[in-house]
């Protein structure tokens, strides 16, 4: 049995702590926040994710799991520990590394004996480098220590199955002996194992999530071009996700990415570009289109109503991805807040997300379910693809509904289906439909001009 401490219990870090729990280990899970410590004594997560509340109940009755906000305690027996604190965007997209920091110094002070630290925070590249140096500096007596990075490819929603049964673990560091253990904690997993530097493990993160954002803002880009063309960007994904060389996986067109990994990645990353001076080009591209799938949804809602002042608009959804009561960078919230500054009043329904939202955003209405959210609407707009949203009884929203009208901002409804029931449907990048099939031909005329 490994003894290992986690610092920080947010997505990340609560997840590795359960997980690593079940996997045999004895696990101090310690946050300097004492409400959410307190909550977790009492049974109570400060994160939804599907399946966590049971794993870390099971843990917690086999005394693999506790909870502290004493650093002394957490370090007392520990052999490895890891930091999974935030690191937000800073004021020009960098990483705000203060929490970074401050566990750093916290874990300097209170070791008793050699360690390995093993950085889990998504950081830039060069932290490795710079939390050894914290730590030596702060000792009040020198003890050794080696530092690792273990970069975090959890998806909110999925972390559980992602840890394990992960599709790779990197593991950087200048320490091979160091670097080995940490490998050994992950064996039973029986996953691809990739060690290497540190700063060359922290930028394997940062591109891989770079790149999977690019795949985003590439099949959106695909899809607005799409959609002036008269062809369905569902389909034309689906043709080129059989090339192996592209995959199916990343080509939802919709609003784009938010959460808080893909924004603040691509942010930082193309800071660390430019304060290298190297270009970024790319990667603002990437975050200029996703800014622009959220302007485009309320553009389609403003022609379908000609107009938004005094509108109803429900929005069914409003994390920034289902299974998950996340709202950092929630598209939902952006386009809440356009609507009411263009004069609309704002309802929403989310199956775990509505306490959160109100009180980050007091003015929208929360409904009780997607049928309550429409009586009284003049439009819906899905920004969250919910698997109950995709089997609601359809004719019962339209009866509900003041105006048949729905923009799916998620591509969850077939267009010819929702044209058929009596809707006035808009979906991101789906052409005109099997029934407009002369406006297409239409459309071929101009650009051939035959």
């Amino acid at each position: 049995m490994k003894q290992i401490s986690v610092i920080g219990v947010g997505y990340v870090g609560l997840v590795t702590s359960a997980c690593f729990s079940d996997l045999g280990n004895r696990v101090v899970a310690l946050d300097i926040d004492a409400d959410r410590i307190s909550g977790l004594i009492d049974g109570k997560l400060p994160i939804y994710e599907p399946g966590l509340e049971e794993l870390v109940a099971r843990n917690v009755v086999a005394n693999r799991l506790s909870f502290t906000t004493s650093y002394p305690e957490a370090l007392a027996v520990a052999d490895f520990v890891f930091i999974a604190v935030g690191t937000p965007s800073g004021v020009d997209g960098e990483a705000d590394l203060q929490h970074v920091r401050s566990a750093a110094i916290s874990i300097a002070k209170a070791m008793t004996k050699p360690v390995i630290v093993i950085n889990k925070s998504t950081v830039p590249v060069g932290t490795g480098d710079w939390v050894a140096e914290i730590i030596r500096s702060h000792q009040p007596k020198p003890i050794d220590f080696s530092v690792v990075s273990n970069p975090e490819f959890l998806r909110e929603g999925a972390a559980i199955g992602d840890f394990m049964n992960p599709s790779r673990i990197v593991l950087g560091s200048l320490d091979r002996e160091a670097a080995d253990r940490v490998a050994q904690l992950h064996f039973s997993l029986r996953s691809p194992i990739v060690i290497c530097d540190l700063r060359t493990a922290e930028m394997i993160k940062y591109a891989s999530n770079a790149l999977l954002a690019t795949k985003i803002s590439f099949i959106n880009e695909i899809a607005n071009i799409c959609e002036a063309l008269g062809a369905d960007v569902k389909e034309v994904a689906a043709g080129m996700g059989y090339d192996p060389r592209i995959g199916h996986s990343f080509l939802d067109a919709g609003l784009g990415f938010g959460g808080s990994c893909f924004p603040k990645d691509v942010m930082a990353l193309a800071f660390m570009a430019e304060e290298q001076g190297r270009d970024s080009q790319l990667l603002q591209a990437v975050l200029d289109i996703n800014t622009g799938q959220r302007l485009q949804i309320i553009e389609k809602t403003d022609q379908l109503l000609g107009g938004l002042k005094g509108k109803v608009i429900g929005l069914l959804g409003l994390t920034f991805k289902p299974n998950t009561d996340d709202l950092r960078d929630a598209p939902a919230l952006e386009i809440a807040q356009r609507l009411i500054d263009r004069g609309a009043k704002v309802r929403a329904y989310d199956p775990v997300a509505m306490p959160r939202a109100s009180e980050l955003m007091p003015d929208i209405i929360m409904a009780d379910d997607p049928y309550q959210l429409a009586e009284g609407c003049d439009a819906i707009i899905v920004c969250t693809e919910w698997n109950e949203f995709k089997q609601l009884d359809l004719e019962r929203l339209r009866d509900t509904l003041k105006q048949p009208i729905v923009v799916d901002g998620r591509n969850i409804y077939d267009p010819d289906q929702m044209r058929q029931l009596g809707f006035r449907y808009r979906g991101m990048g789906r052409g005109y439909g099997r029934t407009q099939l002369a406006a297409q031909g239409e459309a071929l005329e101009r650009i051939t001009g035959r």
